[in-house]
């Protein structure tokens, strides 16, 4: 369990930098260049797989491949929606609830042996 909750843990910090090195430039480096967003982008993404290849070895010592891909979706999108809201001030849309729900049908499916027993 200790494992799991590390790899989570270490993927929703990870993921805090990927969306920022992905799509913070759209709002703080719109009128640079592309060439110095992606140079940035860069930078921060560095910070993001120093994080994020830890949390995939270590959630691949409890998690197959599948549930930790579903797993880092999950995080991805608990990041996103309020980052694209608070930060980027985007409108809070009933979409993202759906996607949300569909994301943890998702979790269910792919951690069900696991949940309900084999």
């Amino acid at each position: 369990m200790r494992a799991l909750l590390c790899s989570v843990a270490l993927l929703c910090c990870s993921n805090v930098f990927m969306t920022f090195a992905w799509y913070g430039h759209l709002k703080n480096l719109s009128s640079k260049p592309w060439i110095v967003a992606a140079l940035f982008s860069w930078g921060i993404a560095l910070l993001e797989y120093l994080l994020q290849v830890p949390a995939n070895r270590i959630g691949y010592q409890v998690m197959n491949l599948g549930q930790l891909k579903i797993m880092q979706e999950v995080i991805t999108l608990a990041v996103f929606v309020p980052f694209s809201v608070f930060f980027m001030q985007e409108e809070m849309r009933l979409d993202f609830v759906w996607a949300g729900l569909c994301m943890l049908g998702a979790l269910f499916f792919i951690f069900r042996q696991q949940l309900v027993g084999s």
